[in-house]
C-alpha cells in the first residue's frame, strides 16, 4: 500500500472527546482509507484502514 500524503488531511476528534487534554484519537477521511493517530503525539505516525474496516470496528465498540 502506497505512504497516503496527510498534509492537508483534515483531522477531527470525538464529540465525545473533551477539551481537557485527554486520551483522544483523532480521525481523518481520505480518499481510499480511514487515517488514525493520537492528538497528543500527532507527529509519531498514523495507521490507515480501509473505511469497511473502521466501520467495523466502530460497531464492535
Amino acid at each position: 500500500m502506497a505512504i497516503q500524503d496527510l498534509t492537508n488531511a483534515r483531522w477531527r476528534k470525538s464529540s465525545y472527546s473533551g477539551n481537557t487534554g485527554g486520551e483522544c484519537v483523532e480521525v481523518a477521511d481520505l480518499p481510499a482509507l480511514v487515517a488514525v493517530r493520537d492528538s497528543k503525539q500527532p507527529d509519531s505516525g498514523h495507521l490507515a484502514v480501509a473505511p469497511e474496516a473502521w466501520a467495523a470496528f466502530l460497531r464492535a465498540l
